[in-house]
């Protein structure tokens, strides 16, 4: 194919992501100054289309960026008035009591909200402030000058199957900046390949994930209270992988249901999603959920590593927000707030820099406040909880730390030092020899769904026509390789049925359901043999989330 010309715009900034941290970015930076030119592209079809948290808000960083939220109509109003949570066993449940825990895993004084709605909203924010945001724009390449990142290539869309273009091909545009921030969320496409080409993951720990299944649930009001969050360990996943649930009651009797399953577990045959629905038949969950109704789901990854696992945020050019960057704290179960904080740290030193006269240089002012401020103080409190439950499981992890969290925010200090997290999540999968299947009950099409019915309820569309946007580096792998040794576990550990092991005449031969993605990333991060890589697809393809 011949190269293709494409028409070219130029921004100060180019933020590649409608989400907490894109936005805040580029709300910042037209507070500083109203004449900067700030474009937001992102690839769902709307903003908040691609969103999916669980969430519980801490809104400290939406008080950094827009202090006056409640009088400006931010929909952030269910503030959590009841904190639970349990250990589960197959039958029963252990309530562990509150006092022992440290002031910073309590959730009172945060919001139960749609991350969802509150990006629409903070969109509309940004929209007034004279910020530019194209929605069902993909950004699918990086413009480089030399070795810097000066732009990226969104809009490209009408590409036929084998990648040539077809009757109605649109060659999208590159938007330049003088900086361009990725807040593309997890394992985001344009990150990853940045961070390859800088190393920037050098001299960290390996970034760690999980991913999370969420439902919204209807439920009997009778059984509704509003502003009550619940969270749980154990039961259904014992020794076979860590992780647990939530359950989030908002307004309108309506309940955010959650599973997040880590994915360092080493069993080929655990399916998180099926674990996900064998949990809802708990009988504290199952009770809570008859007479109700599902309206909703979706999957995305979840940044796991935390303080340890943050790479060199900065290269020529560029810089890495949020979810990118991993900045989840994880017993807390929240990141969004240390998206909006990032999001405001690079638009400042952008902005410094921009009317410094500079342009396509390392923002080392940026990478500074992270690693010394608000969201260094939240993550280094609980930077040993995740290597401890990766090593020694769930009690021990519980007890020690507690301990640690103890510790640390009483005296600043941690017992432990700073433990490091070892080998990536997909180099945890074990052997199919040295594991058992797993018998999971068939679900009941009331409380628990099969996949497939389930993805419907993410309304995820896209065009059949276009290439598929899960590339594999070696196309005789999924069969040679991950079924041989390891059962291919793509079967399972997608939580949308995209990958599937068919038989034929000729012998068995894997098949992606691309249309089925919910751009949740687990492929690119859990594949044993690393052959799956995720791209982004044509704008606006994907998941249309109502107010996940």
């Amino acid at each position: 194919m011949s190269e293709i010309e494409r028409e070219s715009m130029d921004y100060d900034v180019v933020i590649v992501g409608g989400g907490p941290s894109g936005l805040s970015a580029a709300i910042r930076l037209k507070q500083i100054d109203p004449d900067l030119n700030v474009v937001v592209l992102e690839k769902g079809s709307e903003i908040g289309a691609h969103i999916l948290s669980g969430a519980v808000l801490d809104p400290c960083g939406l008080d950094a960026l827009i202090p006056d939220w409640k009088e400006k109509g931010a929909p952030v109003k269910t503030e959590v008035k009841t904190d639970n949570f349990y250990i589960l066993g197959p039958a029963g449940h252990i309530r562990i009591p509150n006092w022992p825990m440290p002031p910073l895993m309590s959730n009172h004084g945060k919001y139960i909200v749609s991350m969802a709605n509150v990006c629409r909203w903070m969109a509309e924010q940004a929209e007034e402030l004279g910020v530019e945001i194209f929605p069902g724009m993909a950004a699918s390449q990086i413009v480089w000058d030399g070795n810097r990142v000066a732009g990226v290539v969104a809009g490209e869309m009408g590409l036929e199957s084998d990648g040539t273009p077809g009757p109605n091909y649109e060659p999208g545009m590159e938007l330049r900046g003088k900086y361009v921030f990725l807040s593309e969320g997890v394992r985001g496409s344009l990150a990853k390949e940045v961070m390859a080409k800088f190393d920037l993951s050098k001299g960290h720990c390996p970034q760690k994930f999980g991913l999370g299944m969420k439902e919204i649930w209807e439920i009997d009001p009778a059984k509704h209270r509003e502003g009550t969050v619940t969270h749980t360990m154990g039961w259904p996943l014992g020794g076979n992988a860590g992780g647990g649930s939530f359950i989030y009651h908002l307004e309108n009797n309506q309940v955010f249901i959650g599973f997040v399953v880590h994915l360092n577990y080493e069993n080929p045959y655990l399916y998180p999603y099926m674990e996900f629905q064998r949990f809802k038949h708990h009988p504290m969950v199952a009770e809570l959920l008859e007479g109700g109704k599902r309206v909703a789901y979706g999957a995305r990854a979840i940044s796991e590593g935390g303080w340890q696992s943050i790479p060199k945020l900065v290269a020529p050019g560029v810089a890495l927000l949020g979810c990118s960057a991993g900045l989840v704290n994880v017993p807390r179960i929240k990141g969004n707030h240390n998206a909006m904080l990032s999001g405001i740290a690079a638009a400042e030193a952008a902005a410094a820099a921009i009317k410094a006269g500079r342009e396509g240089d390392e923002l080392t002012a940026y990478e500074a406040d992270l690693r010394s401020g608000p969201i260094a103080k939240d993550l280094k409190k609980v930077r040993n909880v995740k290597p401890m439950w990766s090593h020694w499981g769930m009690i021990p992890s519980l007890i020690l730390g507690g301990l640690d969290m103890w510790t640390n925010n009483l005296f600043g200090f941690s017992l432990f030092g700073t433990l490091k997290h070892g080998k990536n999540d997909a180099a945890h999968t074990g052997e199919a020899k040295n594991f058992k299947p797993i018998d999971y009950p068939k679900p009941d099409g009331k409380i628990s769904f099969d996949r497939l019915t389930n993805v419907a309820f993410s309304f995820t569309n896209h065009e059949e026509s276009q290439p598929c946007h899960l590339k594999l580096k070696d196309p005789s792998i999924p069969i040679s390789v991950n079924l041989a040794k390891y059962a291919e576990p793509a079967q399972r550990y997608c939580p949308a049925g995209v990958y599937e092991v068919l038989e034929g005449d000729n012998g068995p031969r894997f098949q992606i359901n691309f249309q089925n993605c919910v751009h949740c990333k687990t492929c690119d991060i859990k594949d044993p043999s690393q052959n799956i890589t995720w791209t982004t697809p044509q704008g606006g393809d994907g998941p249309n989330y109502p107010n996940m």
